[in-house]
């Protein structure tokens, strides 16, 4: 099995950029706003950078840096043509823009698709790799922060100290985990991100335990399966079929990154037939399991997304 994106020569790894702040409710949203309120101008890096910034954005000048970050890493905006210009994404255009499919983030197939980009691309190295390749199953916070270092010194990435790993650390689970309840805590500080929605990793014992939860996802809908599977397919081959065994195991599959087992991915392969009227199919062989394509990898992938949401009349 590959040991994923990580581990190829020249790969940068990024442990920093929230500035220890996790997504927040409402940050995405803000980002869109600021950039498209700035028509995607030729200096629109300035909207998280000017000192304007702090008093548009309402907080102070680390958490607009942090902002800009989850912005880039979650797929709504990214940088323009021209040096210190941000555009909108084409993810952010079709979730945020005129007649988007959830404007205010209301719908788990949007956690899901940030989630996609946060932990299926290798950008951001805690993420990725504790999705797919961490072997453990329960886990305890020092323990993720020793195997990030090891694999720190095995590549040789000479400048990321055990600090920054432990603050890295500690922002990703504070992404998935519910903070545990105290008298003083409300509901939103307990619940501090969004992507805590999905249940991805849960807390366990009394302090510092924690578990990856494998198996169905029941919010998890077909569009952004197909999506998710469609630019792991690009990012991996341009053969036209690829077996079950990828799709459920390699790194940056859809089924590492979203804790998938073999059956709940065997369920949604059967149903990708009817959904792409044809164009990517499940088949069996001589006890070889594999989809085939007949279509482009270069397909708007974003198309089969908006099937997952409630239709206009249905959400009015």
């Amino acid at each position: 099995m590959s040991r994923g994106p990580i581990y190829l020569e020249g790969y940068k790894p990024q442990f920093s950029g929230h500035e220890t702040f996790p997504l927040r409710y409402g940050w995405l949203k803000k980002a869109h706003n600021a950039i498209e309120n700035h028509n995607d101008g030729p200096k629109s890096k300035a909207v998280f950078t000017s000192d304007e910034s702090i008093a548009d954005f309402g907080v102070g000048k680390n958490m607009v840096a942090s902002i800009r970050h989850w912005a880039t890493a979650c797929g709504v905006i990214e940088d323009g043509k021209t040096s210190g210009s941000l555009v909108i994404a084409p993810l952010g255009k079709r979730l945020f823009g005129e007649h988007g499919l959830d404007p205010y983030m209301e719908h788990p197939a949007s956690l899901w698709l940030f989630h996609w980009n946060l932990a299926g691309k290798a950008d951001k190295t805690t993420w990725h790799w504790s999705f797919n390749n961490f072997a453990a199953t329960t886990f305890g916070r020092e323990s993720l922060v020793s195997a990030l270092e090891t694999v720190c010194k095995d590549r040789n990435w000479k400048r990321v100290s055990l600090a920054t790993i432990r603050r890295d650390v500690d922002c990703f689970l504070r992404t998935y985990v519910a903070r545990r309840p105290s008298g003083k805590a409300s509901l939103e500080q307990t619940l501090e991100s969004p992507l805590v929605e999905l249940g991805l990793i849960k807390a366990i014992g009394k302090r510092d335990g924690f578990r990856f939860v494998r198996g169905p996802k029941s919010t998890l809908g077909p569009g952004v399966f197909l999506y998710a599977l469609i630019g792991f397919w690009k990012s991996y081959t341009t053969a036209n079929t690829l077996s079950f065994e990828t799709i459920a195991h390699e790194p940056g599959s859809p089924g590492r990154v979203f804790l998938l087992d073999e059956n709940d991915i065997t369920e949604r392969l059967l149903h990708l037939e009817e959904l792409t009227n044809g164009r990517f199919r499940l088949s069996e062989t001589a006890g070889l399991k594999q989809v085939q394509r007949s279509s482009s990898l270069d397909m708007d992938a974003l198309s089969y997304v908006g099937d997952d949401y409630p239709k206009r009349s249905e959400a009015a």
